[in-house]
């Protein structure tokens, strides 16, 4: 029997723009709901814009944001880049290199600090963070079991079910999955999409989360009715923990 990994999920995307950010920092705010201290990480972000002189990594503002750390930025964001491509080409372009070994230094040093953690990738599972690894490398190295956010489009169940298998192939566990309508498009796909996914995919879709528009006064990852649609699947996808809290 091999050794339990941390508590916690690598949420990863069938694609870019599928809803990560919003589905990490949402969790992190349901988990702290419930009195569960959450650490966040974004190992790599890129695309950020630069203000000041220096780049602003937004995903991982919002994740640190969301989970009410204190943190260090370079402790959740150990690496950032200007052009939005994937790791392993943004760091070649600017000229960096991305070591693998100091994510996970950095994110043992969360691990520590916080009963559970939400770690996002970037992109999809298969997008190349150097040549010899990917995110799904990344999420096995870290023990950490996936949750898929899959994009409602046309193409979802392609998508979906190659992250899924892909992961499954080389034992990573798949807690579940979610999708989500980051458009409010309604195509023919996007209203089967649901039932489709829930018939061919070997995980349980746990939640459907509809299109949403930001409030003014709230951040979209706040919406009651998202935070409602998580709560459910909480004891699923983090079935140890509340094993645990139940036994105390």
């Amino acid at each position: 029997m091999g050794v339990a990994g941390p508590t916690g999920l690598f949420v990863t995307g069938t694609d870019t723009g599928v809803g990560k950010t919003l589905i990490t920092a949402a969790l992190a705010v349901a988990l702290r709901a419930r009195g569960i201290d959450v650490g966040v990480m974004k190992p790599i972000e890129t695309g950020c814009p630069t203000r000041g002189g220096r780049l602003l990594p937004l995903d991982a503002l919002t994740l640190k944001e969301a989970s009410g750390s204190r943190d260090s930025l370079d402790l959740i964001n150990p690496y950032r880049f200007r052009e939005p491509l994937s790791p392993m080409i943004a760091a070649e372009v600017s000229g960096r290199h991305i070591d693998i070994g100091k994510l996970r230094e950095r994110f043992s040093h969360l691990v520590g600090r916080h009963p559970a953690i939400l770690v996002e990738g970037a992109g999809g599972l298969m997008v190349p963070i150097t040549e010899t690894s990917s995110f799904l490398d990344l999420a096995g190295l870290l023990r950490l079991p996936l949750l898929v956010v899959i994009g409602s489009r046309l193409g979802a169940l392609n998508h979906a079910r190659l992250t899924v298998e892909a992961a499954l192939h080389v034992r990573l566990p798949v807690a579940g999955a979610i999708l989500n309508h980051p458009n409010k498009d309604r195509s023919l796909a996007q209203r089967t999409n649901l039932s489709a996914l829930r018939r061919v995919l070997p995980v349980p879709v746990l939640a459907q989360i509809p299109h949403l528009i930001a409030g003014e006064r709230q951040p979209l990852w706040r919406d009651p009715r998202l935070q409602r649609l998580l709560a459910g699947s909480l004891p699923q996808l983090l079935p140890d923990h509340f094993k645990r809290s139940e036994e105390t």
